[in-house]
């Protein structure tokens, strides 16, 4: 892998030969992020005694964020150096609760935003993915 294009440790590999993310001089581009956890399991997905599973919307973007929130880190970069967004939901019927939460973390003066509706995702418990495009400066030499 490249200099510019990393894995963060302790989050889940990707699920092909792709990065988390790549910096691109003062732009970091964070691939399709999910819920899916280091052990391989995905938040927002619970499954009860008799195999019926339950998917939580809300469960699922805080998740995905808070996995973007940790990509961006690794880079020296935070949610607040977010320029774009792109989501994609799996039906959206989820809209609603997707957007209430993602109220907890941005308001008008955050990234730009596109919201899509897709046929699925790579695994049957997404209900969401979101990529994103941040700008922060490579640090100088200087300081």
């Amino acid at each position: 892998m490249s200099e510019d294009a990393f894995l963060v440790p302790g989050r889940a590999r990707p699920r092909g030969r792709y990065p988390h993310a790549r910096r691109a001089g003062d732009l970091i581009y964070v691939s399709g992020t999910s819920s899916r956890l280091p052990d391989g399991t995905f938040a927002g997905a619970e499954t009860d005694d008799l195999g019926t599973t339950s998917l939580d919307i809300r469960v699922q973007t805080r998740a995905v964020i808070e996995n973007v929130r940790e990509t961006l880190g690794a880079a020296g970069a935070a949610l607040t150096d977010l320029v774009s967004i792109t989501t994609y939901l799996v039906t959206m019927n989820d809209f609603g609760g997707y957007n209430e939460v993602y109220a907890e973390y941005f308001d008008e003066s955050g990234p730009a935003r596109t919201t899509v509706a897709v046929h699925q995702l790579p695994h049957p418990h997404l209900l969401i993915e979101i990529s994103a495009v941040a700008y922060r400066p490579v640090p100088s030499e200087d300081t």
